[in-house]
């Protein structure tokens, strides 16, 4: 069966109907896969630093079990948040490399960024300084790479499958956190000495190294390349990625609508340059109404309580009933396969069919319930003393974690890198995702510090505190446009800011008169019998 028919079974909606098969191909999505190795990145820094920080040969190498515990858990947060500080530095730098040098050359910088920084971690043999540059390049490459992959994926994939292809991130993300804990579980059974924390660390430049060779053979964004006016490398690119003619009527009227929106955004802005670029996004209400649901996406996504689990799951789990430092990393590496078998049934099955709004409302709910469910058994539940059996409403308790975990995985994880990246117009993009990376990064910094300060004064009030968010964005979402199945260059037509309605749909006319073609043959076999 190919790539087209098995898609057909699995993604429910029209667009999908009366698009040429030929689009559904094997390039698209190794393309948008490599792209999204820049998510493995994320995964695996957030998955290993939490396992490693408690590793004993870690903290004896940097001198932590020789600190006060308060003095260690501050020099842990500042281990762990100096990438994100990075990160946050390379949201800001982003968007004017993506958009001067383009989306690909950014990845591969990104990739280099990304290695560059996972050895100095690895190799730093208990020099904080050394540890702390690392992370810090390393986050700068996390934080370009959160706005860039979505951005480079949304633009050259078909209408019917954004959704399935931008949710590689979360599945690839997904997929980096799992490998990152076991490879921290089978670090602390099997090596000794200073091996225990320095593999995990280096294994952290196999993601971006695997995004730096997988990138060198992709094409550069075709909407990139219309941005600039190369317009015969666009379509050249455009008709290579669809794997039709560039005369096909499908590509010229994708071409036809980018070319119109690039046309109605030059008229717009009047000018170029950075005031222009901010005047455009905030005083035009639809564009304004686009960069605030970013900023609100993102600052839900962060402050759900998913990257409280991911940064500190062996604290949380030996906080409900897992004593034993091994034990508490097999049930994080357990949480890691819960989380990628959860994005990978929303990436072929709900990212194209359920359609974004009702992801973000049924897996806000389900957010909602498992966190304040947590929160109760923390606040009445029984303690649980060391090496303890926990009782049967704590290992409910450990289930929440979970069952959260497949929630968010399967909806808002994945929905918000995929609703972020395809509203923008074209000309925004860039810009928009950079205020999406900003945003996250920014959220992820201030959850990491607060967490473990919440977690050690009022544990039950935290979960309440996420629980009452979820049940936010649960509500939230059913306010959000429904963007499933519709084109880039339509969504300025969603948002209010120009008509395009004059524009004919070529590619659905030219669908509708193949098919007619095919009756009449019909009927002419059917005569002569």
């Amino acid at each position: 069966m190919t790539i087209y028919g098995v898609l057909r079974r699995i993604v429910r909606n029209d667009a999908i109907r009366v698009d040429p098969p030929e689009i559904y191909n094997w390039r698209v999505l190794a393309l948008a896969a490599s792209a999204c190795f820049a998510g493995t990145m994320f995964g695996m820094d957030a998955g290993i630093i939490g396992g490693v920080l408690a590793m004993p040969g870690f903290k004896s190498e940097f001198g932590l079990d020789n600190l006060s515990a308060s003095a260690a858990a501050n020099l842990s947060g500042n281990l762990v948040t100096t990438m994100q500080a990075g990160a946050i530095a390379g949201a800001l730098v982003s968007s004017p490399l993506a958009e001067k040098k383009g989306r690909k050359l950014s990845l591969l910088v990104v990739a280099v960024a990304g290695i560059v920084g996972g050895l100095m971690q690895g190799l730093s043999f208990g020099n904080l300084a050394v540890f702390y540059i690392g992370r810090f390049i390393e986050g700068l490459g996390l934080g370009a790479g959160t706005m860039l992959a979505p951005t480079y994926v949304s633009e050259i994939s078909p209408r019917a499958i954004r959704g399935f292809l931008v949710g590689f991130f979360q599945l690839l993300l997904d997929t980096g956190g799992m490998v990152a804990y076991f490879v921290n579980y089978g670090s602390l059974l099997h090596f000794k000495g200073k091996a225990t924390w320095m593999v995990p660390l280096m294994l952290q430049s196999l993601a971006p190294a695997l995004l730096l060779i997988t990138m060198l053979f992709c094409p550069e964004s075709p909407r990139w390349l219309a941005s600039r006016d190369h317009w015969d490398k666009a379509t050249s690119v455009l008709s290579d990625v669809r794997r039709l003619p560039a005369q096909h009527t499908y590509v010229q009227q994708e071409l036809l609508e980018l070319r119109v929106q690039l046309e109605n955004e030059n008229r717009i802005r009047g000018n170029t340059g950075f005031w222009a670029l901010q005047k455009e996004c905030w005083t035009q209400p639809g564009n304004r109404k686009r960069a605030l649901l970013t900023i609100l996406i993102l600052v839900f996504n962060q402050w759900s309580g998913t990257g409280a689990i991911n940064y500190y799951a062996p604290t949380i789990f030996q906080s409900l009933g897992l004593s034993k430092t091994t034990t508490a990393l097999f049930a994080q590496g357990v949480y890691g396969i819960v989380k990628t078998v959860a994005a990978l049934i929303f990436a072929f099955f709900l990212a194209d069919s359920l359609g974004r709004r009702i992801s973000f409302m049924w897996s806000g709910a389900v957010q909602a319930f498992c966190m304040l469910f947590i929160g109760f058994y923390v606040r009445y539940g029984p303690h649980v003393s060391v090496n303890q059996t926990p009782p049967p409403a704590g290992i409910a308790a450990l289930a929440m974690i979970y069952i959260f975990a497949a929630a968010f995985n399967s909806g808002w994880g994945p929905v918000a890198f995929v609703y972020v990246s395809e509203i923008p117009s074209n000309r925004l993009r860039a810009y928009n995702m950079s205020l999406a990376s900003f945003t996250h990064w920014l959220n992820n910094l201030a959850v990491s510090k607060a967490t473990p300060v919440m977690l050690l004064s009022t544990p039950y009030k935290t979960y309440f505190i996420f629980g009452a968010i979820n049940v936010i964005m649960a509500v939230a979402g059913y306010w959000f446009p429904e963007t499933k199945g519709i084109s880039l260059e339509r969504m300025d037509e969603l948002f209010g800011v120009v008509d395009m309605s004059n524009i004919e749909d070529v590619g659905v006319a030219a669908q509708q008169d193949k098919k007619a073609e095919s009756l009449e043959m019909e009927d002419v076999r059917t005569t002569k019998v």
